[in-house]
Protein backbone atom coordinates (compact mmCIF):
# COMPACT_ATOMS: atom_id res chain seq x y z
CA UNK A 1 0.00 0.00 0.00
CA UNK A 2 1.52 3.48 -0.84
CA UNK A 3 0.33 5.82 0.06
CA UNK A 4 -1.87 4.45 2.06
CA UNK A 5 0.00 1.19 1.66
CA UNK A 6 2.77 4.17 2.64
CA UNK A 7 0.10 4.93 4.97
CA UNK A 8 0.19 1.42 6.58
CA UNK A 9 3.63 1.22 6.43
CA UNK A 10 4.90 4.74 7.09
CA UNK A 11 2.60 4.41 9.90
CA UNK A 12 4.71 1.38 11.22
CA UNK A 13 7.91 2.93 10.65
CA UNK A 14 6.97 5.56 12.24
CA UNK A 15 5.75 3.84 15.28
CA UNK A 16 9.53 1.95 15.37
CA UNK A 17 10.60 5.44 15.22
CA UNK A 18 14.62 5.10 16.69
CA UNK A 19 15.00 1.27 14.91
CA UNK A 20 16.78 1.66 11.84
CA UNK A 21 15.23 -0.37 9.18
CA UNK A 22 17.50 -3.64 7.66
CA UNK A 23 19.15 -3.61 4.46
CA UNK A 24 20.11 -6.74 2.90
CA UNK A 25 21.75 -7.31 -0.43
CA UNK A 26 20.66 -10.19 -2.31
CA UNK A 27 23.71 -12.72 -3.90
CA UNK A 28 23.88 -13.48 -7.76
CA UNK A 29 21.85 -16.67 -8.46
CA UNK A 30 19.78 -16.76 -5.21
CA UNK A 31 16.13 -15.85 -4.97
CA UNK A 32 15.52 -12.76 -4.17
CA UNK A 33 12.19 -12.09 -1.94
CA UNK A 34 12.04 -8.41 -1.83
CA UNK A 35 10.25 -7.27 1.41
CA UNK A 36 8.29 -4.12 1.91
CA UNK A 37 7.00 -4.51 5.76
CA UNK A 38 10.48 -3.14 7.65
CA UNK A 39 8.71 -3.72 10.53
CA UNK A 40 8.30 -7.36 9.97
CA UNK A 41 12.07 -8.18 8.78
CA UNK A 42 13.07 -9.72 11.49
CA UNK A 43 10.53 -12.28 11.78
CA UNK A 44 10.27 -13.01 7.82
CA UNK A 45 14.24 -13.44 8.22
CA UNK A 46 13.51 -16.60 10.62
CA UNK A 47 10.86 -17.72 8.29
CA UNK A 48 13.22 -17.76 4.91
CA UNK A 49 15.86 -19.29 7.18
CA UNK A 50 14.14 -22.24 8.10
CA UNK A 51 12.38 -22.49 3.97
CA UNK A 52 16.11 -22.52 3.02
CA UNK A 53 17.07 -25.40 5.73
CA UNK A 54 13.96 -27.33 4.41
CA UNK A 55 14.43 -26.75 0.47
CA UNK A 56 18.25 -26.50 0.65
CA UNK A 57 18.09 -23.22 -0.88
CA UNK A 58 19.54 -19.70 -1.29
CA UNK A 59 16.66 -17.64 -0.98
CA UNK A 60 17.40 -13.77 0.27
CA UNK A 61 15.13 -11.64 2.05
CA UNK A 62 15.57 -8.01 0.88
CA UNK A 63 14.44 -5.36 2.60
CA UNK A 64 15.56 -1.58 1.96
CA UNK A 65 13.97 1.92 2.95
CA UNK A 66 10.97 3.38 1.34
CA UNK A 67 10.59 -0.11 -0.65
CA UNK A 68 7.86 0.98 -2.57
CA UNK A 69 9.90 3.89 -4.45
CA UNK A 70 12.98 1.42 -4.86
CA UNK A 71 10.55 -1.36 -5.92
CA UNK A 72 9.32 1.16 -9.09
CA UNK A 73 12.37 2.26 -9.86
CA UNK A 74 13.53 -1.52 -10.05
CA UNK A 75 10.68 -2.45 -12.03
CA UNK A 76 11.05 0.42 -14.52
CA UNK A 77 14.55 -0.45 -14.74
CA UNK A 78 13.78 -4.32 -15.93
CA UNK A 79 15.33 -5.52 -12.25
CA UNK A 80 12.36 -6.52 -10.64
CA UNK A 81 12.61 -9.42 -8.20
CA UNK A 82 12.22 -13.01 -7.85
CA UNK A 83 9.67 -12.60 -5.39
CA UNK A 84 7.94 -9.43 -4.58
CA UNK A 85 6.27 -7.94 -1.54
CA UNK A 86 3.81 -6.03 -3.64
CA UNK A 87 0.18 -4.53 -2.44
CA UNK A 88 -1.98 -6.13 -5.21
CA UNK A 89 -5.20 -3.40 -4.91
CA UNK A 90 -2.52 -0.42 -5.50
CA UNK A 91 -2.58 1.31 -9.43
CA UNK A 92 0.97 0.02 -9.88
CA UNK A 93 0.20 -3.87 -9.36
CA UNK A 94 -2.58 -3.59 -11.42
CA UNK A 95 -0.39 -2.15 -14.51
CA UNK A 96 2.71 -4.51 -13.86
CA UNK A 97 -0.01 -7.72 -13.42
CA UNK A 98 -1.62 -6.27 -16.68
CA UNK A 99 1.60 -6.02 -18.95
CA UNK A 100 2.82 -9.62 -18.17
CA UNK A 101 5.43 -8.77 -15.36
CA UNK A 102 4.35 -10.87 -12.72
CA UNK A 103 3.85 -14.89 -13.05
CA UNK A 104 0.39 -16.06 -13.21
CA UNK A 105 -0.50 -18.48 -10.47
CA UNK A 106 -4.13 -19.12 -11.27
CA UNK A 107 -4.10 -22.72 -11.13
CA UNK A 108 -1.72 -23.20 -8.32
CA UNK A 109 -3.23 -25.15 -5.69
CA UNK A 110 -1.96 -23.58 -2.79
CA UNK A 111 -4.30 -21.04 -3.69
CA UNK A 112 -6.97 -23.31 -1.96
CA UNK A 113 -5.67 -23.08 1.25
CA UNK A 114 -7.03 -19.26 1.06
CA UNK A 115 -10.72 -18.25 2.35
CA UNK A 116 -12.99 -18.66 -0.98
CA UNK A 117 -12.18 -15.86 -3.64
CA UNK A 118 -9.66 -14.21 -1.49
CA UNK A 119 -7.16 -14.40 -4.27
CA UNK A 120 -9.66 -13.85 -7.25
CA UNK A 121 -10.56 -10.49 -5.54
CA UNK A 122 -7.39 -8.79 -6.70
CA UNK A 123 -7.19 -10.72 -10.02
CA UNK A 124 -6.47 -9.14 -13.22
CA UNK A 125 -8.77 -9.69 -15.86
CA UNK A 126 -9.37 -13.68 -14.54
CA UNK A 127 -6.47 -14.94 -13.88
CA UNK A 128 -4.55 -14.27 -10.56
CA UNK A 129 -0.90 -12.97 -9.75
CA UNK A 130 -0.80 -12.38 -6.51
CA UNK A 131 -0.96 -14.30 -2.97
CA UNK A 132 -2.49 -12.44 -0.44
CA UNK A 133 -1.76 -13.45 3.13
CA UNK A 134 -2.86 -10.82 5.39
CA UNK A 135 -5.26 -7.87 5.35
CA UNK A 136 -4.92 -4.32 7.42
CA UNK A 137 -8.59 -3.46 8.67
CA UNK A 138 -9.51 -0.63 10.05
CA UNK A 139 -11.34 0.62 12.95
CA UNK A 140 -11.58 2.80 16.77
CA UNK A 141 -9.48 2.23 19.83
CA UNK A 142 -11.47 2.78 22.88
CA UNK A 143 -11.02 2.76 26.95
CA UNK A 144 -12.82 0.19 28.01
CA UNK A 145 -11.66 0.69 31.73
CA UNK A 146 -13.31 4.23 31.59
CA UNK A 147 -15.89 3.31 29.67
CA UNK A 148 -16.92 0.62 32.14
CA UNK A 149 -16.19 3.49 34.92
CA UNK A 150 -17.89 5.73 33.42
CA UNK A 151 -21.20 3.42 31.70
CA UNK A 152 -20.26 3.85 28.28
CA UNK A 153 -21.53 1.12 25.96
CA UNK A 154 -19.62 0.15 22.97
CA UNK A 155 -22.50 1.96 19.78
CA UNK A 156 -24.24 -0.93 17.98
CA UNK A 157 -25.54 2.03 15.24
CA UNK A 158 -24.61 5.49 13.82
CA UNK A 159 -27.13 7.06 15.74
CA UNK A 160 -25.66 5.03 19.22
CA UNK A 161 -22.03 6.78 18.14
CA UNK A 162 -23.43 10.01 18.37
CA UNK A 163 -25.60 9.34 21.27
CA UNK A 164 -22.07 8.15 23.34
CA UNK A 165 -19.90 11.26 21.81
CA UNK A 166 -22.89 13.45 23.13
CA UNK A 167 -22.74 11.59 26.80
CA UNK A 168 -18.87 11.35 27.05
CA UNK A 169 -18.85 15.09 26.18
CA UNK A 170 -21.29 15.84 29.22
CA UNK A 171 -19.48 13.51 31.72
CA UNK A 172 -16.33 16.06 31.02
CA UNK A 173 -14.20 13.94 29.29
CA UNK A 174 -12.47 14.24 25.83
CA UNK A 175 -14.26 11.88 22.64
CA UNK A 176 -11.37 10.93 21.04
CA UNK A 177 -7.76 11.03 20.38
CA UNK A 178 -6.93 12.63 16.96
CA UNK A 179 -4.11 13.54 14.52
CA UNK A 180 -5.91 16.12 12.48
CA UNK A 181 -2.71 17.63 10.63
CA UNK A 182 -2.52 17.53 7.05
CA UNK A 183 0.58 15.82 7.61
CA UNK A 184 -0.74 12.72 9.20
CA UNK A 185 -4.12 13.44 7.43
CA UNK A 186 -4.20 9.47 6.04
CA UNK A 187 -4.86 8.48 9.63
CA UNK A 188 -8.04 9.26 8.97
CA UNK A 189 -8.50 8.15 5.55
CA UNK A 190 -10.65 4.63 7.11
CA UNK A 191 -12.75 6.99 8.81
CA UNK A 192 -13.54 9.08 5.42
CA UNK A 193 -14.02 6.34 2.90
CA UNK A 194 -16.06 4.24 5.46
CA UNK A 195 -18.04 7.62 6.25
CA UNK A 196 -18.66 8.23 2.15
CA UNK A 197 -19.50 4.39 1.96
CA UNK A 198 -22.30 4.56 5.10
CA UNK A 199 -24.04 7.29 3.11
CA UNK A 200 -23.40 6.04 -0.02
CA UNK A 201 -24.42 2.68 0.69
CA UNK A 202 -21.79 0.46 -0.96
CA UNK A 203 -18.38 1.23 -2.12
CA UNK A 204 -19.36 0.65 -5.31
CA UNK A 205 -22.07 3.69 -5.11
CA UNK A 206 -19.54 5.87 -3.19
CA UNK A 207 -16.82 5.52 -6.12
CA UNK A 208 -19.29 6.15 -8.56
CA UNK A 209 -20.53 9.43 -6.67
CA UNK A 210 -16.92 10.23 -6.09
CA UNK A 211 -14.39 9.36 -8.19
CA UNK A 212 -16.72 7.61 -11.92
CA UNK A 213 -18.93 11.32 -11.87
CA UNK A 214 -18.35 14.15 -14.08
CA UNK A 215 -16.30 16.45 -13.29
CA UNK A 216 -17.06 19.40 -10.64
CA UNK A 217 -20.05 17.21 -10.07
CA UNK A 218 -19.82 16.36 -5.83
CA UNK A 219 -21.80 19.37 -4.62
CA UNK A 220 -22.73 20.11 -0.62
CA UNK A 221 -26.31 20.09 -1.39
CA UNK A 222 -26.40 16.72 -2.65
CA UNK A 223 -27.80 14.26 -0.04
CA UNK A 224 -24.56 12.00 -0.32
CA UNK A 225 -22.14 14.73 0.86
CA UNK A 226 -24.63 15.96 3.43
CA UNK A 227 -24.85 12.37 4.84
CA UNK A 228 -20.98 11.63 4.71
CA UNK A 229 -20.40 14.90 6.31
CA UNK A 230 -23.17 14.61 8.88
CA UNK A 231 -20.97 11.69 10.01
CA UNK A 232 -17.50 13.55 9.66
CA UNK A 233 -18.86 16.23 11.87
CA UNK A 234 -18.52 13.61 14.94
CA UNK A 235 -14.71 14.67 14.88
CA UNK A 236 -15.70 18.46 15.32
CA UNK A 237 -14.46 20.08 18.49
CA UNK A 238 -14.17 16.42 19.46
CA UNK A 239 -10.97 15.74 19.92
CA UNK A 240 -7.99 16.57 22.74
CA UNK A 241 -6.51 20.83 22.51
CA UNK A 242 -4.86 20.92 19.70
CA UNK A 243 -5.90 18.25 17.57
CA UNK A 244 -5.46 19.99 14.59
CA UNK A 245 -1.75 20.09 14.74
CA UNK A 246 -1.08 16.74 16.36
CA UNK A 247 0.66 14.05 14.62
CA UNK A 248 0.12 10.43 14.32
CA UNK A 249 2.42 9.64 17.42
CA UNK A 250 0.38 12.85 19.79
CA UNK A 251 -2.87 10.75 19.21
CA UNK A 252 -1.31 7.60 20.18
CA UNK A 253 -0.33 9.40 23.37
CA UNK A 254 -3.23 11.52 24.09
CA UNK A 255 -5.11 8.06 23.66
CA UNK A 256 -3.15 6.48 25.72
CA UNK A 257 -2.83 9.12 28.40
CA UNK A 258 -6.00 9.35 28.93
CA UNK A 259 -6.96 12.55 27.11
CA UNK A 260 -9.19 10.65 24.69
CA UNK A 261 -11.38 7.57 25.18
CA UNK A 262 -11.82 6.78 21.42
CA UNK A 263 -8.46 6.48 18.88
CA UNK A 264 -9.88 6.29 15.11
CA UNK A 265 -6.93 4.10 13.20
CA UNK A 266 -6.22 1.06 11.87
CA UNK A 267 -5.25 -1.99 13.79
CA UNK A 268 -1.83 -1.65 12.97
CA UNK A 269 -1.73 0.90 15.53
CA UNK A 270 -2.07 -1.58 18.44
CA UNK A 271 1.72 -2.81 18.68
CA UNK A 272 2.36 1.09 18.92
CA UNK A 273 -0.55 1.55 21.68
CA UNK A 274 0.86 -1.36 24.28
CA UNK A 275 4.58 0.11 23.46
CA UNK A 276 3.31 2.97 25.62
CA UNK A 277 2.16 0.66 28.03
CA UNK A 278 -1.34 1.82 28.61
CA UNK A 279 -2.43 1.68 32.41
CA UNK A 280 -6.02 0.58 30.83
CA UNK A 281 -7.00 -2.41 28.73
CA UNK A 282 -8.03 -1.74 25.40
CA UNK A 283 -10.57 -2.55 23.15
CA UNK A 284 -12.19 -1.91 19.78
CA UNK A 285 -15.30 -1.63 17.39
CA UNK A 286 -16.23 -0.97 14.13
CA UNK A 287 -17.46 1.45 12.35
CA UNK A 288 -21.16 1.18 13.25
CA UNK A 289 -23.63 1.34 10.20
CA UNK A 290 -27.22 2.68 10.09
CA UNK A 291 -28.77 -0.44 11.46
CA UNK A 292 -27.72 -2.97 14.25
CA UNK A 293 -25.22 -5.80 12.65
CA UNK A 294 -24.25 -2.84 9.80
CA UNK A 295 -20.61 -2.27 11.17
CA UNK A 296 -18.19 -1.80 8.49
CA UNK A 297 -14.30 -2.11 8.29
CA UNK A 298 -11.74 -1.28 5.17
CA UNK A 299 -8.93 -2.69 4.27
CA UNK A 300 -6.82 -4.81 1.55
CA UNK A 301 -4.26 -6.87 1.10
CA UNK A 302 -1.07 -6.17 3.75
CA UNK A 303 1.59 -9.63 3.44
CA UNK A 304 1.12 -10.31 -0.16
CA UNK A 305 3.63 -12.02 -2.75
CA UNK A 306 4.09 -12.10 -6.66
CA UNK A 307 6.71 -13.77 -8.92
CA UNK A 308 8.36 -11.94 -11.35
CA UNK A 309 7.84 -13.31 -14.75
CA UNK A 310 11.27 -12.59 -15.65
CA UNK A 311 12.65 -14.69 -12.36
CA UNK A 312 15.03 -17.59 -13.45
CA UNK A 313 14.21 -19.43 -10.53
CA UNK A 314 10.47 -19.75 -10.86
CA UNK A 315 10.11 -23.52 -9.48
CA UNK A 316 11.55 -22.34 -5.82
CA UNK A 317 9.59 -19.18 -5.89
CA UNK A 318 6.55 -20.82 -6.07
CA UNK A 319 7.63 -23.17 -3.38
CA UNK A 320 8.11 -20.00 -1.33
CA UNK A 321 4.71 -19.07 -1.92
CA UNK A 322 3.84 -22.72 -1.15
CA UNK A 323 5.43 -22.42 2.13
CA UNK A 324 3.84 -19.30 2.85
CA UNK A 325 -0.02 -20.65 2.78
CA UNK A 326 1.05 -23.42 5.58
CA UNK A 327 -0.54 -22.88 8.79
CA UNK A 328 2.50 -23.80 10.76
CA UNK A 329 4.43 -21.52 8.94
CA UNK A 330 2.12 -18.42 8.93
CA UNK A 331 1.63 -18.48 12.51
CA UNK A 332 4.26 -17.34 13.10
CA UNK A 333 4.17 -14.12 11.33
CA UNK A 334 0.31 -13.87 12.10
CA UNK A 335 1.08 -14.10 15.90
CA UNK A 336 3.50 -11.16 15.79
CA UNK A 337 1.99 -8.73 13.11
CA UNK A 338 -1.68 -9.46 14.43
CA UNK A 339 -3.66 -8.45 10.83
CA UNK A 340 -6.52 -10.58 9.92
CA UNK A 341 -5.18 -13.49 7.36
CA UNK A 342 -6.51 -14.95 4.76
CA UNK A 343 -5.86 -18.61 5.32
CA UNK A 344 -8.39 -21.06 6.01
CA UNK A 345 -6.76 -22.99 8.75
CA UNK A 346 -6.72 -19.72 10.61
CA UNK A 347 -9.68 -18.18 10.82
CA UNK A 348 -10.64 -18.97 14.40
CA UNK A 349 -7.70 -17.90 15.64
CA UNK A 350 -6.96 -14.42 17.06
CA UNK A 351 -3.64 -13.47 18.05
CA UNK A 352 -4.75 -9.97 19.88
CA UNK A 353 -8.03 -10.00 21.23
CA UNK A 354 -8.64 -6.53 21.68
CA UNK A 355 -8.79 -5.87 18.01
CA UNK A 356 -11.24 -9.14 17.58
CA UNK A 357 -14.18 -6.73 17.16
CA UNK A 358 -12.94 -5.54 13.86
CA UNK A 359 -10.98 -8.13 12.53
CA UNK A 360 -13.33 -10.78 12.74
CA UNK A 361 -15.36 -8.83 10.04
CA UNK A 362 -12.36 -9.51 7.29
CA UNK A 363 -13.16 -11.74 4.85
CA UNK A 364 -17.11 -11.21 5.43
CA UNK A 365 -19.15 -8.73 3.71
CA UNK A 366 -18.61 -6.13 5.55
CA UNK A 367 -15.40 -5.73 4.45
CA UNK A 368 -14.31 -3.33 1.55
CA UNK A 369 -11.05 -2.96 0.09
CA UNK A 370 -10.07 0.52 0.06
CA UNK A 371 -12.06 2.76 -2.35
CA UNK A 372 -8.83 4.26 -4.06
CA UNK A 373 -7.70 1.38 -5.91
CA UNK A 374 -9.75 3.13 -8.28
CA UNK A 375 -8.11 5.94 -7.68
CA UNK A 376 -4.90 7.64 -9.33
CA UNK A 377 -4.08 9.03 -6.15
CA UNK A 378 -5.21 9.66 -2.80
CA UNK A 379 -3.64 12.67 -0.70
CA UNK A 380 -5.97 14.91 -1.49
CA UNK A 381 -8.95 12.75 -0.41
CA UNK A 382 -6.95 12.70 3.40
CA UNK A 383 -6.12 16.14 3.54
CA UNK A 384 -10.01 17.06 2.57
CA UNK A 385 -11.18 15.08 5.56
CA UNK A 386 -8.72 17.49 8.46
CA UNK A 387 -9.51 20.35 6.12
CA UNK A 388 -13.27 20.09 6.65
CA UNK A 389 -12.81 19.34 10.38
CA UNK A 390 -10.03 22.46 10.94
CA UNK A 391 -12.64 24.44 9.49
CA UNK A 392 -15.12 23.83 12.09
CA UNK A 393 -17.10 21.43 9.70
CA UNK A 394 -17.40 23.68 6.48
CA UNK A 395 -19.45 21.51 4.13
CA UNK A 396 -18.23 24.11 1.32
CA UNK A 397 -15.04 23.23 2.19
CA UNK A 398 -15.01 19.72 1.68
CA UNK A 399 -17.03 20.02 -1.50
CA UNK A 400 -14.33 21.90 -3.10
CA UNK A 401 -11.59 19.56 -1.54
CA UNK A 402 -12.87 16.44 -2.74
CA UNK A 403 -13.39 18.41 -6.20
CA UNK A 404 -9.98 19.85 -6.47
CA UNK A 405 -8.84 15.60 -5.68
CA UNK A 406 -11.00 13.94 -8.17
CA UNK A 407 -11.34 16.10 -10.83
CA UNK A 408 -7.92 15.15 -12.78
CA UNK A 409 -8.85 11.86 -12.56
CA UNK A 410 -12.19 12.22 -14.70
CA UNK A 411 -10.14 14.77 -17.34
Amino acid sequence: MKKFIRSFVTLSVASLALIAPTQVLAQEGSLEIFNQKIEMHAVLQEIVADFNEEYGSNAELVTVPDGGTVLRTRMANNDAPDVVNVYPQNADFKQWAADNRFLDITDEDFLNRLVEETAESYAIGDRVYNLPLTTNSWGFFYNVDLFEELGLDVPNTWADFEALVTQINELDHIPFAGAFSTQDSWTLNGYHQLAWVNAAGSPEEANEYLRFSESGSISAEDEITKKAAEQLTLLVDNAQPNANGASYADSIAAFVNGQGLILPNGLWALPVIMQQQPSFEVGTFAYPGQEENQALTVGAADLAFSISEDSDNKELALQFLEYMTREDVLIRYYDVDGMPTTVKALQEHFPFEQTKAVSELVNTDQHFIWLQSEWDSEEGFWHSIVDYINSGGDISVLETGLNQHFDPMKD
